[in-house]
């Protein structure tokens, strides 16, 4: 009986033994495969409204349209690079194989995405140009938007534009598409305009920061001392604006980009010259498509017509759509016919003159 019992307890020792490694290993092999039909998603933040209420739902709608069996993994990185990291790196562990970036910062995405791509990973850089292995890149034709931008800058200051003194805020310095809005707004700007008297990269975008110095910079040259403000998009252009209010400045155009409902109650009331109005739609249909065909090993040679280089890759498959700048004029033939905003949202009782006049409502 001893000699049977211990036999047992050998024979039953041996067996757990054996079992527990082919547990980890079923444990480890579900994990990898648990985002097998997945597809991950990296914003880099919830300031600006397009990201939450456009890109996400559009990319997760298409894709879903495309594939049945897929799921969208999503993170919001809440302008925190580290944040976006860990977000990333978890996707990866779980098995995802296709990610769509929105990078926080560029440069810092580098590593992660390197070490990414050596496990098979395939990231779409979206928006914005991540640095590292990425396999697609789909944005806006981005110094073409500064360009834009510079060009309407001298469109709303008119005859007195080469007598302009102009103030310009550029994008935050860890953005990869902020040099490429400087670069072509100054090469519409420089030359047609006296002077560039004050220039500043704004870091995160920030408003705050916007609007402090441009309250700086009316107190430095005085109200008579700058005609107009380039502002790199409309979030900072709110500060600015805010900032000119305060002062009792008016008539001094402002530009922006995105179309952001602020910005555009901004056009309607007179506060701000333009926006550029880039179609989300079109943008994040194709991310979309992009990332199911890499999912399934196919092309994506038909949906990247150019190619576009990071400090650190070159050649990546591109598409790059066009903008278009949006004034109190074209508003109605551009974001409302396209649906970007109800009417009844822009419309406030206090723009209610200025829509009758427009013939939005």
């Amino acid at each position: 009986m001893n000699a049977t019992i211990r036999r047992r307890v050998v024979v039953g020792a041996l067996t757990l033994s054996l079992a527990a490694p082919l547990a980890a290993c079923g444990n480890d092999h579900q994990e990898a495969s648990e985002g097998k039909d997945h597809i991950g998603l990296l914003l880099p933040e919830n300031k600006s409204t397009r990201y939450e209420k456009f890109d996400h739902r559009i990319i997760s709608r298409r894709v879903a349209a495309l594939c049945l069996a897929c799921k969208v993994d999503y993170g919001n990185a809440q302008s925190s690079a580290e944040t976006q990291r860990t977000q990333f790196e978890d996707m990866v562990k779980k098995g995802v194989k296709v990610i769509i970036l929105d990078p926080v910062d560029a440069r810092a995405a580098k590593d992660w995405v390197d070490s990414a791509a050596r496990q098979g990973v395939q990231v779409i850089a979206y928006d914005r140009l991540a640095e590292g292995d990425v396999k697609a890149y789909v944005s806006y034709d981005n110094e073409k938007i500064g360009r834009l931008q510079g060009e309407a800058i001298l469109a709303a200051l008119g005859p007195r534009a080469a007598s302009a003194n102009v103030v310009m805020f550029n994008g935050s310095p860890d953005d990869p598409n902020a040099p490429s809005f400087k670069k072509g707004a100054h090469a519409a700007l420089d030359g047609k305009v006296r002077k560039i008297v004050y220039e500043k990269d704004v870091p995160e975008w920030s408003a705050a920061i916007a609007k402090k110095d441009m309250t700086d910079v009316i107190n430095s040259l005085g109200p008579q001392g700058f005609d107009a403000v380039y502002s790199a998009n409309d979030g900072m252009a709110d500060g600015i604006t805010e900032a000119l209010k305060s002062a009792g400045l008016k008539n001094v155009p402002v530009g922006g980009q995105d179309a952001e409902l602020p910005a555009l109650q901004r056009l309607l009331n007179g506060t701000q010259a333009f926006t550029l109005y880039k179609e989300v739609r079109p943008e994040a249909e194709t991310a979309a498509q992009i990332a199911f065909r890499l999912l399934r090993g196919q092309s994506i040679t038909s949906l990247t017509s150019t190619t576009a280089d990071s400090p650190s890759t070159a050649h990546v498959p591109a598409k790059l759509f066009k903008a278009t700048v949006v004034t109190k004029e074209n508003l109605k033939d551009t974001v409302v016919s396209d649906g970007v905003v109800r009417t009844d949202w822009l419309c406030t009782p206090a723009l209610a003159a200025e829509c009758a006049t427009l013939g939005l409502t």
